[in-house]
């Protein structure tokens, strides 16, 4: 896909994220029954309170193991992202033909909250070809680096990624007259 309309170059996941890379392994992240992530999509806070299901496709993977990480580079607002990136789950050793419920979830789930603007919701996902490794989870979600963290523990470019948009709901808080 050239560059140009590659949505991850045109909704900034990489630059703000990632490096660009070489997607090699499909990857499919669905909310609730049928809530799919397609890069760009919008879904709300409500959507998004429990989990995905994180479905990866086949091919020479079964001699690897899975990393995913889930990062907001908006947080707390996308005129102001002094927190970027904020890690809202890191799930590794996840067998290739196993969904992530059977990985080593190092850091637990949280569920998008955006309090101000547009958020992107980045799932990018690695292959880790080392065997497991000892991971010691972050001791903070904001600022959190998928670069650094993807260099310190020899991951290499990612092999997929997805985003979504998600805003705060109408309704959901603020003044009341």
């Amino acid at each position: 896909m050239p560059r140009e309309t590659d949505p991850l170059v045109v909704g900034r996941v990489v630059g703000d994220v990632l490096d660009p890379f070489t997607r090699s392994v499909p990857m499919t992240v669905i909310y609730g029954n049928n809530r799919e992530v397609i890069n760009g999509c919008e879904l709300r806070p409500s959507h998004v309170v429990n989990p995905p299901r994180v479905e990866v496709g086949e091919g020479d993977l079964r001699t690897f193991t899975l990393w995913y990480i889930m990062v907001d580079p908006d947080a707390p607002s996308p005129s102001d992202p002094s927190l970027r990136e904020y890690l809202h789950w890191l799930v590794t050793d996840i067998p290739a033909s196993l969904g992530p419920s059977y990985g080593h979830e190092v850091v637990s789930y949280e569920n998008p909250r955006p309090s101000m603007g547009i958020h992107r919701y980045v799932f990018v996902l690695f292959r880790q070809s080392v065997g497991r490794q000892i991971i010691d989870a972050p001791g903070w979600r904001p600022n959190f680096s998928t670069r650094d963290f993807a260099e310190l523990y020899n991951l290499g470019p990612p092999v997929a990624a997805l985003f979504f948009n998600c805003q705060r709901e109408p309704g959901s808080g603020g003044r009341r007259r």
